[in-house]
């Protein structure tokens, strides 16, 4: 232990250290700690990689003493081309150029730039530097109960985030009057976690100033922080492709992700007590996972707040198709809506790159697009009628128990909008339709093998013998298809059909 650190490094003298852990615990640490390149996020890595002009990521890396794995470093080069912040050939954009400017993960300073941009800074200031420092909401383990009504009265419409920014907005009105620290005791705050958003607020601002983004007039930047709707908007667009869709069941939601399935939210999410949340999506800073996978700090948005702020939209098989993410994204609408939707997201798009090429630009010829926007996002009810074109009517299907007697497909895992298995499809057609998520229970036959029966409210469908559960599973969603649809071939067509069929056979029975 070094006994005086002043002068030069090298006064050093003998001393004493108190490891204040057991010993079990200290003989199980590793002689080293890993290297921070080994232990931290590469977006920022590989963004300095291309400032510097240093070549190939991936080849610039492998040269290193102890090099990440190949695959991580991959993952992060496509998370930032996903972002916009690497083009297709692995080259800085415009955006990109901005983002190594701020020290920060990209996707902060991906939604400080916008922020900016659209004029409702203040709040994004605030939620930005809410993510680089502690959580300031304090969980005592002896009084939860309260720490979490005292965080309900921040929480009123499903965002962790813009409960963040009501927090700080009354602890800084609380300061005014020399009553912070009172304030941040009655509604179990950090006082300290609040000072650092207080501070890296400010530092923020200065490094936007520098990169030529805003001036000194900081109220010029903040005319439209009062739309709650748009600032979810730009939320959406700085956590994107963090989202989450959101499934109401009959009784209860479930949540997936494209990677993980179903997940869970946080414990100290306004979320995750909420039985219903009317919005279709989850916009999502991180993943955590311990036995299951938990996200952390959400806001709810809805479809038109995905189609503008989210990433690229491709066209569909039909038209009114729209995809996000390769496929696991699906919007349908009407075509002339489709089309609407993906003007506006074109011209946004080009204006938003305009902008960051000349800062200084003018926006008022653009207040037209910029006015649409704003409407279309302010306007969006929430209900996520562009889904799955869900409609409110009770089930209707009659309880059968089924075995398979449909001969079987010469493929049954082909791919259509629904995913890329039996399974992903048939779960697509059935929750199109408002029905229930299918249910799979997999039995062990006397020959070792497996058989899986699908139900879905009231119906059971069985599939043929398979050597293992995965694909018993799948099995039995293929016969499930088969049946349903008559032993008719897969693809895009049947799933809408199939889908519109069933709905129609719901309004029949009610």
């Amino acid at each position: 232990m070094i006994g005086n650190r002043r002068g030069r490094a090298g006064r050093v003298q003998a001393g004493e250290c108190y490891h204040l852990y057991p010993r079990c615990v200290y003989d199980a640490f590793t002689e080293y700690q890993l290297p921070e390149i080994l232990r931290t996020p590469l977006q920022s890595l590989c963004l300095q990689i291309k400032s510097l002009k240093l070549g190939s990521i991936s080849e610039f890396l492998s040269r290193a003493l102890q090099s990440p794995e190949l695959l991580a470093v991959q993952n992060a080069v496509e998370y930032l081309k996903v972002i916009g912040a690497l083009d297709a050939n692995e080259n800085l954009t415009v955006l990109g150029h901005y983002l190594t400017m701020l020290p920060m993960e990209p996707k902060l300073g991906k939604m400080l730039v916008i922020g900016a941009i659209f004029n409702c800074l203040d709040p994004v200031l605030t939620i930005v530097a809410g993510l680089s420092v502690r959580d300031p909401f304090l969980t005592p383990m002896d009084k939860k109960d309260l720490a979490e009504a005292a965080k309900a009265q921040f929480s009123r419409d499903f965002s962790d985030h813009l409960a963040l920014v009501r927090a700080y907005e009354g602890w800084k009105n609380a300061e005014k009057e020399y009553s912070g620290y009172d304030y941040c005791w009655k509604n179990f705050l950090s006082v300290q976690s609040m000072k650092a958003i207080d501070s890296l607020r400010r530092e923020f601002y200065s490094l936007l100033k520098d990169a030529g983004l805003v001036n000194d007039n900081s109220s010029f930047f903040s005319g439209w922080s009062n739309g709650d709707k748009l600032v979810r908007a730009v939320v959406c667009y700085g956590l994107y492709p963090g989202i989450c869709s959101v499934v109401h069941n009959e009784k209860s939601l479930s949540l997936k992700t494209m990677e993980d399935g179903q997940v869970h939210l946080y414990s100290n999410s306004v979320n995750a007590r909420e039985g219903k949340i009317p919005y279709p999506w989850l916009a999502f800073n991180e993943k955590i996972k311990v036995n299951s996978v938990f996200l952390r700090d959400s806001t709810a948005v809805s479809d038109s707040m995905l189609l503008l702020f989210g990433g690229n939209i491709v066209k569909g098989e039909a038209d009114g198709h729209l995809k996000m993410l390769g496929g696991y994204l699906e919007f349908f609408m009407k075509p002339l809506t489709a089309e609407m939707y993906l003007n506006i997201k074109n011209e946004l798009e080009d204006f938003i790159q305009l902008k960051l090429l000349n800062p200084k630009m003018d926006t008022h010829v653009y207040e037209n697009l910029l006015s649409a926007v704003r409407l279309l996002v302010s306007e969006d009810k929430c209900e996520g009628r562009f889904v799955y074109s869900r409609q409110n009517i009770k089930p209707s299907f009659t309880k059968a128990s089924i075995s398979p007697v449909v001969p079987a497909l010469s493929s049954r895992t082909q791919s259509g909008p629904g995913g890329d298995n039996s399974k992903s499809q048939l779960q697509t057609i059935v929750t199109r339709a408002g029905y229930t998520t299918p249910i799979y229970k997999v039995k062990q036959l006397s020959t070792n093998q497996f058989r899986a029966t699908v139900e879905f409210n009231g119906m059971q469908i069985m599939g043929r013998p398979c050597n293992n559960k995965k694909s018993a599973e799948k099995d039995a969603a293929s016969e499930a298809l088969e049946w349903l649809m008559g032993g008719t071939q897969m693809g895009n067509e049947y799933v809408n059909h199939m889908s519109m069929l069933l709905k129609k056979s719901k309004r029949c029975h009610n």
